[in-house]
């Protein structure tokens, strides 16, 4: 199987193994193992519950976290089967990049961040290889989900002197400046792709956004002239689906041959080329332009909307407000979280805090600070 794959793709007969030595698998490879592992943690399960932008509880349609990794795993493995890489190893880094993410996303991350700025801080692309490696109590042999090398490694999309020097071999390749392998180059992509255009539609979907304000952005503009040509009586949401999907595929293609085009010129012949070339997976000039004026107006109209920001004061106030809590009176922890060495208790903590979802933060909240109910929606006028 994996033996038609390109030769800079990864390769599981060659991966450096895992922490704790397992049998090989049957019927399946090493990569493909790892995968199953990811959607079967319980860590990926709470995901349907937690914010990618509009809380689960504002309505059925908005991306979660869950169906964004879904969603970048579907854009990953096109682009690995294009360029011939290990679609397993892709696949399971696109579904475990989120693992780590707080309730409330980047809103509860910065809290926790903040609460956790003398205690080493909090990062949750750090928090997505703990989880992997130390937090999911499945297997009874080890603490984690015992994952390949490879994949942890590429889990871990960025990561400072300080805390590589902590992690050891895994993060590596922060210290000696390489690259991370293709499969996880392309996957980091992905994501992008997916939350810059997802995260658009939700916009149009909720009517923070308009089909006129959004049309200021060259890019959604060039293709949603090009729909209204093929069909000038198209309205509504088939208007912005078919303009999306458009673009989703014009970056797509557009990486493509980017890459293509950085590896005629770099020619690697093992993952080792790939990892101290240049960075190979790339836009072009011209659409790397257009979607960077893409997230500069998300930046801008979407994410700072004051109803956006009206979510993230309270979901700021909630992580705050359980951290100080927490710390303050350990004995409102489970046991299993207040056992821990004092000296771990405020990482225990962000642990716990970081695994909830969104509506059981409210509701843990709620239990603490409301007297007679429960705190309510973010999104309440």
């Amino acid at each position: 199987m994996e033996d038609q794959l390109a030769d800079y793709a990864v390769k599981s007969a060659l991966t450096r193994g895992r922490v704790h030595s397992e049998a090989s698998p049957s019927g399946r490879t090493e990569f493909q193992r790892d995968r199953d592992r990811i959607i079967h943690s319980s860590a990926f399960r709470r995901l349907e519950y937690k914010t990618q932008v509009f809380v689960n509880t504002e309505g059925d349609l908005y991306r979660t976290r869950l169906t964004h990794s879904l969603e970048v795993a579907q854009i990953a493995r096109t682009l690995a089967r294009n360029l011939n890489l290990n679609e397993a190893l892709t696949e399971a880094v696109a579904l475990a990049h989120d693992l780590g993410h707080t309730p409330f996303g980047h809103a509860g991350q910065d809290a926790l961040n903040q609460c956790m700025k003398q205690f080493g801080g909090f990062e949750h692309n750090l928090q997505s290889l703990r989880v992997v490696d130390y937090l999911e109590e499945k297997y009874a042999a080890f603490d984690g989900l015992n994952l390949c090398f490879e994949t942890r490694e590429s889990i871990l999309k960025h990561c400072s002197r300080r805390d590589a020097k902590l992690l050891g071999p895994v993060a590596e390749r922060f210290l000696l400046n390489q690259q991370p392998v293709l499969e996880a180059q392309i996957t980091n992509l992905a994501d992008e792709i997916a939350y810059n255009n997802h995260d658009l539609d939700d916009g149009l979907r909720s009517g923070l956004l308009t089909i006129d304000q959004v049309a200021e952005i060259e890019l959604f503009r060039l293709y949603l002239n090009e729909v209204l040509k093929l069909y000038p009586q198209l309205k509504g949401r088939r208007l912005v689906h078919e303009t999306v999907r458009r673009m989703i595929n014009a970056l797509i293609q557009d990486l493509l041959r980017q890459t293509f085009a950085q590896l005629n010129q770099i020619k690697p012949t093992c993952v080792q080329d790939v990892q101290q070339a240049p960075v190979i997976a790339m836009f072009g000039s011209e659409m790397a332009e257009l979607n960077l004026q893409l997230k500069q107006f998300l930046r801008k109209n979407l994410y700072a909307h004051y109803k956006v920001a009206r979510a993230t004061r309270k979901a700021t106030q909630i992580v705050v407000g359980l951290f100080e809590s927490y710390l303050d009176n350990p004995n409102l922890l489970p046991s299993t979280v207040r056992d821990r060495p004092s000296d771990e208790l405020p990482r225990a903590i962000a642990d716990y805090i970081a695994g909830m979802t969104d509506r059981y933060a409210i509701s843990q909240y709620g239990q603490l600070f409301v007297a007679g109910g429960e705190f309510k929606g973010l999104h309440n006028e």
